[in-house]
């Protein structure tokens, strides 16, 4: 770990008090391949990483999981062919916490969004997870069964082909009984079919399919959080300073872990990249949070293409890892 940073001064607090978050699009383990296949090798140097995180998170969000599919399976050999990619995750992670002899103290969620099939073969599975520390942490509802769609179809005879995009729900208790609700995401690339895409320089955040489906978030989250704390995080596929960006931070009421803390410039979208193609950096996963969240650092966070984190190399995007507190949220006395 880091030392503290300047930001997180006069913020110390005792470990029953705070929640560390992590939210990382893992690119379905396949990043080796460039996202052709999942392989074993990228879901266990993932699994160390996270593993090696001290203290371990309350809360480990991710992006691009998969069910069981084509994608999933065919590079990962005949043990791999009855099990989930959540549960052989898992397995990993509890691997590496035995060879530090501790338990695994997490329960995994799994939300699907979409499936790409031939006949009755699934080619690829698209889903989001939530692991959460039950040793801390007691899940009181979430939408596993039904995920919230937020798909906007911009052009709509492509309804069945574009790939669905949803919000996954958990609402846990934290060590001292308050209520926190913890949302995660993964919103669409900009629609190539509207004509901004193709006279705005930039593109990530000023979809207007982006822009609908951030609206359709908010919604969801202001219904179901109804007050409490919250926290919004994911791939969002949106700079900072973009519509999506601005919309969420302004009239949703959002609120920017990583522009509270510091951590990044609204009128730069490359200053403390979280994702990279080629020779890209773009800032395009946020932590966000209102209603009595108050996050204390970002200790663990790296940027993109930063060789000395230890999840270098082992996707397209880098993890954000946070430190927060549940305060009493608006109204309460």
């Amino acid at each position: 770990m880091p030392g503290r940073r300047p930001h997180d001064r006069g913020h110390t607090m005792p470990r029953s008090q705070a929640l560390r978050i992590v939210t990382y699009n893992v690119r379905y383990f396949g990043h080796a391949l460039k996202g052709i296949a999942s392989t074993r090798g990228a879901e266990h140097r993932i699994a160390r990483a996270l593993a090696e995180l001290d203290p371990a998170p309350d809360l480990v969000c991710l992006q691009e999981i998969e069910t069981i599919s084509l994608r999933s399976r065919v590079a990962r050999g005949r043990k791999a062919q009855g099990e989930t990619q959540l549960e052989s995750f898992l397995a990993s992670i509890e691997r590496e916490f035995a060879a530090r002899k501790r338990p695994l103290p997490y329960d995994g969620f799994y939300f699907g969004a979409h499936a790409n099939r031939i006949r009755r073969v699934n080619i690829t599975t698209h889903g989001l997870a939530i692991l959460v520390n039950t040793d801390r942490l007691s899940v009181e509802t979430h939408n596993v069964d039904s995920p919230h769609p937020i798909t906007h179809h911009h052009v709509k005879r492509f309804r069945d082909r574009k790939q669905a995009r949803i919000c996954a729900h958990i609402q846990v208790r934290d060590p001292s009984g308050k209520r926190l609700h913890v949302f995660n995401t993964h919103i669409s690339l900009p629609t190539p079919f509207a004509r901004g895409f193709w006279t705005k320089g930039a593109r990530m955040g000023w979809g207007v399919n982006q822009l609908h489906e951030a609206r359709t978030l908010a919604a969801f989250v202001k219904r179901h959080s109804a007050g409490d704390p919250f926290v919004v995080c994911g791939d969002f596929n949106s700079a900072p300073g973009s519509p999506v960006f601005q919309y969420l931070t302004g009239e949703a009421g959002f609120r920017s872990a990583q522009q509270d803390l510091g951590q990044l410039d609204p009128d730069d979208a490359r200053a403390w990249p979280t994702a990279g193609f080629m020779r890209m950096r773009m800032h395009l996963d946020h932590l966000f949070h209102g209603d009595g969240v108050r996050f204390l650092d970002l200790d663990g966070s790296a940027r993109f293409g930063d060789r000395e984190s230890p999840f270098a190399g082992l996707s397209d995007h880098v993890p954000l890892v946070g430190r927060l507190r549940c305060e009493a949220p608006r109204g309460a006395t």
